[in-house]
């Protein structure tokens, strides 16, 4: 049986043309529509705000954060921002939080709802059960005399006078003014915890920033049985065979209290060539770097980066205790590995 040509070969369609100056002069009326937005917000702010703060502050549970569609989708958002700037959230589904989820929440929590129009069905039918059990309702909506707001302890206006683009009908403008009514929410109240860089840092360990914040140079550095040391009536040739065998392109030099005299070092060992024939017949004392350069244990590693920049650059640090006993040895690569540099 033949198959008709255009069933066996089907026409790719037409490739559109688009038109630069059209794409760009949308795209523009977009984002100014959406500014303008946030703008008219934030001089809109007032009292309520200060008390949707104040009421979140003083709330000895949890924020529960809710909403349906594209609002549903920015108060996932803001759980998060809230979580994870020192006040603790979570994201529940209004339809599931109406066949058994409504049980996460308790009288203590604070349940911040969102919904452009306000009349959110799903939304509406928790209200009454969430003030008969006693928890408090911050509402963001675009509609101050909507059942939600007039239902809610404090109501947020996000109202807009207009979504963008050409047809003006999916939700932008609106939940642009939800998700940054929602960020300055959750800021205000990172002030107002004094929620510092460390607390952001444990909040965000496996981040960059956690890493910097975090890592102490206990955490990646040498020690024990791995860390090269030698005594102080060595000879080059002991600590050539410490270097080898160790790895870290030195070996730390210390007395017989365990303290840090010196180091020496790969360039130490080439610029001793030329002076010095026979590794074993003189001290390494006689060769190594005084004083060098050291840290503590507790401090954080990123601080080992710019020690180890200072003139002349180094590439490794010695980490000694109080009392300057050596601890450990700490090399740029292990900074590498550990990624805080």
């Amino acid at each position: 049986m033949s198959v008709p040509a255009s069933a066996a070969s089907p026409t790719a369609p037409a490739a559109s043309v688009v038109d630069s100056a059209h794409v760009l002069s949308l795209a523009r009326d977009v984002l100014s529509t959406e500014a303008t937005a946030i703008t008219t917000l934030a001089a809109r702010l007032g009292p309520p705000f200060v008390a949707a703060v104040e009421l979140i502050l003083n709330c000895g549970g949890r924020v529960v954060v809710s909403g349906i569609g594209k609002s549903g989708h920015i108060a996932r958002k803001l759980a998060a921002t809230l979580a994870s700037t020192g006040t603790p959230a979570f994201f529940v589904h209004p339809a599931e939080a109406s066949h058994g989820d409504l049980g996460m929440i308790t009288p203590a929590d604070v349940v911040v709802m969102l919904s452009n129009s306000g009349e959110s069905d799903e939304l509406l039918l928790l209200t009454p059960h969430l003030k008969r059990q006693g928890a408090k309702i911050v509402a963001l909506t675009g509609n101050e005399q909507s059942s939600i707001a007039l239902a809610a302890d404090v109501h947020l206006d996000t109202a807009v006078d207009g979504e963008a683009g050409p047809l003006g009908l999916a939700p932008t403008a609106s939940t642009t003014a939800m998700l940054a009514l929602g960020d300055a929410l959750a800021l205000v109240l990172l002030d107002a915890r004094g929620f510092s860089v460390e607390d952001f840092a444990r909040s965000h360990p496996g981040g960059p920033i956690g890493r910097r914040l975090l890592t102490r140079v206990r955490d990646v550095m040498v020690s024990g049985s791995a860390l090269p040391i030698v005594a102080t009536d060595a000879t080059l040739g002991d600590a050539v065979v410490t270097m080898s065998g160790k790895g870290m392109g030195m070996t730390a030099v210390a007395d017989a209290e365990g303290c840090v005299v010196g180091i020496f070092t790969d360039g130490d060992l080439r610029r001793c060539f030329a002076r010095v024939r026979d590794l074993a017949s003189v001290g390494v004392a006689d060769f190594m770097t005084r004083n060098p350069r050291t840290i503590g244990p507790e401090s954080l590693a990123i601080d080992c980066v710019e020690l180890m920049e200072q003139t002349p650059k180094v590439t490794v640090l010695l980490v000694i205790d109080d009392a300057r006993r050596l601890v450990g040895a700490l090399h740029l690569h292990d900074l590498f590995r550990a990624r805080v540099v």
